[in-house]
């Protein structure tokens, strides 16, 4: 069975920092992209970031750029998102997903195959 399962989701003030990990498990995480997703109640699930099967490759939401940083510990099965500089619009649910990665890098969501159940992230003061 392939499974993705987040962690690292809480409550933090407004510019404070929180880092995500995906953990995956039943299958080859380096033959796959992972991408991180985030939805907020009553809004669409939105694309943050993608990073490539060998973690040469990352690709950010024009809203995060410069503030969130993803990296793979493939060894361990593992994606994280660092989260620095946080805002109160960055508050939503935050899913990885995987795709095979004989397909590009994206943030489409329908385009990937596998996904965690979440971790909620808050901002608030």
């Amino acid at each position: 069975q392939l499974q993705l399962v987040e962690s690292g989701g809480g409550l933090v003030q407004p510019g404070g920092s929180l880092r995500l990990a995906c953990a995956a498990s039943g299958f080859t995480l380096d033959y796959y992209n992972i991408g991180w997703f985030r939805q907020a109640p009553g809004k669409e699930r939105e694309g943050v970031s993608c990073i490539g099967s060998s973690g040469g490759t990352t690709l950010y939401a024009d809203s995060v750029k410069g503030r969130f940083t993803v990296s793979r510990a493939i060894a361990k099965k593992m994606v994280y998102l660092q989260m620095n500089s946080l805002k109160p619009e960055d508050t939503a649910v935050y899913y990885c997903a995987a795709k095979y990665s004989g397909r590009p890098c994206t943030r489409t969501r329908n385009e990937y195959d596998y996904w965690g159940q979440g971790t909620q992230v808050t901002v608030s003061s």
